[in-house]
């Protein structure tokens, strides 16, 4: 499956964003996906993600209660809702894939995940 992330750019502290992954296939049911993000000269980090089929979803604690994952199966379209966002949120944001049936435990973890986009700049002024 070939994933592209858009819809990053600059706001400013407490704006609204919403980030798109587009898949090139059907990915409900198939695939656990989920989003992941860079800041500069930082490790990656995950964001919000879940399993295959859908399901409950998982949200790093530092986001929980201002992003919003959701999906368009109809159209193979995942988006990441972004509000009150905060200058520590800007990084390079990653819509990624996996082929594996992971467990809630898996989610998480980046080296678990097969398909990646190239990734959407959020830049968030203070």
């Amino acid at each position: 499956v070939q994933l592209q992330a858009s819809g990053g750019g600059l706001v400013q502290a407490g704006g609204s964003l919403r980030l798109s992954c587009a898949a090139s296939e059907r990915t409900y049911g198939r695939y656990p996906m989920g989003w992941f993000r860079q800041a500069p000269g930082k490790e990656r980090e995950f964001v919000v993600g879940f399993r295959r089929g859908g399901g409950p979803t998982y949200y790093t604690d530092s986001v929980r209660g201002r992003f919003t994952i959701s999906r368009d199966n109809a159209k193979n379209l995942m988006y990441l809702q972004m509000n009150s966002l905060k200058p520590e949120d800007t990084a390079v944001y990653y819509c990624a894939a996996s082929h594996l049936g992971l467990i809630m435990s898996e989610v998480g973890r980046g080296e678990n995940y097969d398909y990646w986009g190239q990734g959407t700049l959020v830049t968030v002024s203070s």
